[in-house]
Parts: structure tokens; C-alpha cells; sequence
């Protein structure tokens, strides 16, 4: 009751008028003698801490669905993918039967450089047994992140050698990469999979950039899908990749911060040839500020379902604990006008229901299910094109969610990660024998045949409890084998190779190689 009280004054307080009087003096004076009073005379004990961080919440939950409260406890992990680094040993694993499994090293950390490999089962950590224990994901984090400089020891079984191996790994800055894959799609084009804008984010694209230019990029798939966005300056830096000097990237709009405008420079890498950017209902903010500004520049096209709908921009104020709060500032608008941020009136809970709402209402597969009303109407700046705004960007050339494949079965088996650990078994006893066989990702790609491979993830699914259902895995065939194939390049040549092998059956992807081979790009420059 008493966290309630004390809530419910403190929104008043700081609720829609309350916000203006936050800088009167006088306000600041009654919050501090309240709580005063309830920590001198209040019948119990109270914990002030614990009744502020509940109001700090509860006046967020009034605001937008995008400010938020971060307890000092958790801000540097909350900090770590966007600084794009955090201090440990390096690895990339999973929990496979209660044991800890490297799917990969790091590419230049710690483990990687002492030798540990992909499919090495960590027993111990500093003496302890960590297998057969309960180990848990947060445990395993828990015991190998720490302060650069310090050590850890581990004691690692190979498949093949008898005793197990002892390591000791000086911890290190360990990298987080927002590049998931960059590759040669096809002759001529290029691909890159930005998965986060990072604090690191340019330096990978501009890697991945000059490695596909001197293998002969002269056209660009950039795939922001399912990326949610991140610093916005970084966003800005990479439209500037595109766009031409002095084209307008996107201006932002706030009470309390007047508009500021962005501007292309003279430094753009990739200022032409053709562009096509994919983005679905899991790309937002950042994405939506680069797809939109190559969108209404007509600088290229944009590929694949309405993104998210998040034009609102936060930044991130100390608290005198070491607590953060994020919190909303201004909207982003796109270079023609638009604001695509989602309503968001009828509070958190049903925002972000509206997303998971879009499939049943028909959106993820036919675009005239969305209403667009003739308020959200734009043009594009140089072809006079129509564009909308109101919640997100609305693609180019829509492509629908491929629902004819899935099944309960295969929902089973994703959700309970059993895909995942039947590659890790399978290449624990085959890794040998496939790097033997397959020296490069695309002798992978091209020539990986087992023709027992579905049927021995069928029975290894039964003993996780997932019983076999003919129809369902007719239905998903397709979707099973590509999965698996993909993890176990995965396995095999890194996080890109994953990318390489299972876009050959995605539909935007092979939607976009098409369209560089049509006229749309032809009515673009003439129209």
C-alpha cells in the first residue's frame, strides 16, 4: 500500500503538467518532504530506495513504451552490445546435456589465441566441476566475464583426446560484432547483414564494404531485418555511405530539444550503384532512419514487410546512484516529413501487442490490410513517389511472410532449442570428418549431402520429447534441413556462413536479386 501512496503522489507530481513544474523549485520541495515524512513517521519501516526506483517506474510506464529505468546493477551489460564490447575469455557457447559447449572462439580473443576450438566441452572452471551441475547460461557468464587482465582456469575435453586439456585465459576486451555476415551474393552484388548500430558498427561495415568492393561489389544488399536499431549518429554515419553532400538523413524534434538536422558529407563509400535495403517488423529506429532516408531520396529500394514504427529517440541521463535513465527526448522524422513512430496511447502492453497482432489481421501477408489514410501520404524528393508515415516504413516492394511452411512441430523443436543441440551433437562427431571434406563454405554450400540427417534429428527430437508427426515434418521439410544445414556451416566456417546458406531459400533475399535484374531501377532514374 505504501509503494502505491508514494507512487501515485510522485506521478502527480511529475505527470503531463507535473513535467513543466519538475523545474520548479517548489515541487522538488514537496517530493523531498513527503519522503521525508514517510521515512520519519510512517508506521513501518520503509526502504526509500526501493520506493523510488518503483516510482521511477511507474511515471515511465505513463510516458512512452521507449523511456526506461536501468538499476545500477545492470547498466554496463545493458550498455555492452552498443559500446560493442565486454571483458572475458572470448566464447561463443551453449548448454548442451548440462555441459558447457564452445560453438565458437571469438576471432581475436583470448580463447581463440590459446587454441580452444568450436565443440571443446569446458568441465571445470577454477577447480570447480561445471558439467553435470545445473550449470546455467547466467552462471557460465558469471564465472568466465572479468575484469580485463584477471585469469580463469578451465579444463576442456576434445573430442579425440583422452584427458582433458587444461587452459588458463587471461581475460580481455572482447568484441561484439554487429556484422553477422558480409559475402559475395552473386557476381557483382554484395551482402551485408548489419545485426545492431553499434559504438563499433562503421568500423565492421567499412571492412565488410572494402572486402566486397575488391571482390567486386558493384551492387549492395544491406539486410537491417530483425535489427532494432541503436546509436543514432551511427545510423547517420551510414546513410551518409549512400546518400549524396548536403542531402538531408533526418532531422529530430523535441520539447525540450529544438530540430536538428543531419546532413550528408562529401565521404559516402557507396554514393552509387544500385541499393536495396531489407527490412521487416523486427527492424526499427536506427533501420528505420537509414531505410528511410534512401527511401525518400530514391536513392534505392526498400524490400520486404512494414518495419517496426519506433521515431522516437532516447538518450541516456546518470542518476546520482549510478543508475541510468533512458529517456525520450525527440522524433525522428525522415527526410520528406515523415514521423513513423507507432501510436502508442493505449499503453505499453498493447503496443507492443500491436506488432504480434499484425499476423493475425492479415498484415504479414497482404499489405492492403494495413489502413493508410491520406494524413500519412508523402513524396519522395526527387521522383515524387508516394511514401507513408504513421508507423513504420512501408517497403518498395512487399514480400509476405512465408506461413505455408511452419507447423507445430517445428515450433516445438525451435522453442525448446532442440535444433540447435542436434547440430552441436552432430558436428561434435563429424567436425573431422567435414573439414576434411569441405575446405571452403561454399564446397559446403554447394555439395553437403546426408541423407540420414533429417531422420537422425527426428529420432534425437522424439528423445527430447518431442514426438514425431509425419504431416508436420512433410509441412516443414524444408524449413528443417535449412536450419540444420545452417548451424552446422555455422559450426563449421563462422556466423556468416550461416547467413550464405540459408538465403538461398529466403524469399527477400532472392526477391532483391531479382530486382536488380529488372526495370525497377530503370523507372527509378527515369521517372
Amino acid at each position: 500500500m505504501r509503494k502505491i501512496l508514494f507512487t501515485g503522489l510522485l506521478i502527480l507530481a511529475f505527470s503531463t503538467n507535473g513535467l513543466q513544474a519538475q523545474k520548479d523549485a517548489e515541487a522538488e520541495k514537496k517530493i523531498q518532504s513527503f519522503l521525508r515524512y514517510v521515512e520519519l513517521a510512517y508506521v513501518d519501516s520503509v526502504n526509500a530506495n526501493e520506493l523510488v526506483e518503483t516510482a521511477i517506474r511507474s511515471v515511465l510506464e505513463d510516458l512512452d513504451p521507449h523511456s526506461v529505468y536501468i538499476p545500477k546493477k545492470d547498466v554496463k551489460r545493458a550498455n555492452e552490445p552498443l559500446v560493442g564490447k565486454f571483458e572475458g575469455v572470448g566464447i561463443q557457447f551453449n548448454i548442451l546435456k548440462d555441459t558447457i559447449v564452445v560453438v565458437s572462439p571469438i576471432p581475436g580473443g583470448p580463447s581463440e589465441k590459446l587454441g580452444i576450438k568450436s565443440g571443446d566441452k569446458i568441465i571445470e572452471i577454477n577447480d570447480s566441476t561445471v558439467a553435470g551441475v545445473g550449470f546455467t547460461n547466467q552462471d557460465v557468464v558469471d564465472n568466465l566475464r572479468g575484469p580485463k587482465g584477471s585469469e580463469v582456469d578451465v579444463a576442456i575435453k576434445r573430442r579425440g583426446v583422452k584427458e582433458l586439456l587444461d587452459f588458463t585465459i587471461k581475460r580481455d576486451k572482447i568484441p561484439i560484432y554487429s556484422v553477422d555476415a558480409s559475402y559475395m551474393a552473386e557476381p557483382g552484388v554484395g551482402y551485408i547483414k548489419l545485426n545492431r548500430f553499434a559504438a563499433t558498427s562503421m568500423d565492421e561495415i567499412n571492412t565488410a564494404m572494402d572486402s566486397l568492393k575488391e571482390a567486386g561489389m558493384e551492387n549492395m544488399i544491406l539486410d537491417l531485418r530483425g535489427n532494432s536499431g541503436g546509436y543514432l549518429n551511427v545510423a547517420i554515419e551510414l546513410a551518409d555511405q549512400f546518400l549524396k553532400d548536403d542531402q538531408l538523413i533526418v532531422y529530430t524534434e523535441g520539447r525540450a530539444f529544438k530540430r536538428a538536422e543531419q546532413y550528408a558529407t562529401k565521404k559516402g563509400e557507396f554514393e552509387k550503384g544500385k541499393l536495396i535495403v531489407l527490412i521487416d517488423e523486427g527492424s526499427a529506429s536506427a533501420s528505420e532512419i537509414v531505410s528511410g532516408a534512401v527511401q525518400d531520396w530514391d536513392r534505392g529500394l526498400v524490400i520486404g514487410r512494414r518495419s517496426f514504427g519506433k521515431g522516437l529517440v532516447q538518450k541516456e541521463f546518470k542518476l546520482s546512484d549510478g543508475s541510468a535513465l533512458r529517456l525520450t527526448i525527440s522524433r525522428y522524422h525522415t527526410p520528406s516529413g515523415r514521423c513513423i513512430q507507432r501510436p502508442y496511447e493505449d499503453g505499453k502492453k498493447a503496443y507492443y501487442q500491436s506488432i504480434y497482432d499484425r499476423l493475425g489481421n492479415g498484415e504479414l501477408v497482404n499489405p492492403d490490410s494495413i489502413d493508410l489514410p491520406d494524413s500519412l501520404h508523402y513524396e519522395t524528393l526527387k521522383k515524387g513517389r508516394t511514401v507513408y508515415g504513421g508507423g513504420g516504413i512501408m517497403p518498395d516492394i512487399f514480400v509476405p511472410a512465408d506461413t505455408s511452411r511452419g507447423s507445430d512441430y517445428y515450433g516445438k523443436v525451435i522453442r525448446k532449442g532442440i535444433i540447435n543441440d542436434f547440430s552441436l551433437n552432430y558436428l561434435d562427431q563429424n567436425r573431422k570428418k567435414l573439414e576434411r571434406k569441405y575446405k571452403t563454405v561454399n564446397e559446403f554450400i554447394n555439395n553437403f549431402e546426408d541423407e540420414n540427417l533429417l531422420k537422425e534429428f527426428i529420432a534425437y527430437a522424439e528423445e527430447e520429447g518431442v514426438e514425431k508427426n509425419e504431416e508436420d515434418i512433410e509441412k516443414s521439410k524444408s524449413l528443417l534441413t535449412n536450419s540444420l544445414r545452417g548451424l552446422i556451416a555455422r559450426g563449421l566456417y563462422g556466423s556468416s556462413a550461416y547467413y550464405q546458406l540459408t538465403n538461398k531459400s529466403d524469399d527477400a533475399y532472392n526477391k532483391a536479386l531479382k530486382t536488380f535484374k529488372s526495370d525497377w531501377f530503370d523507372r527509378l532514374d527515369s521517372k
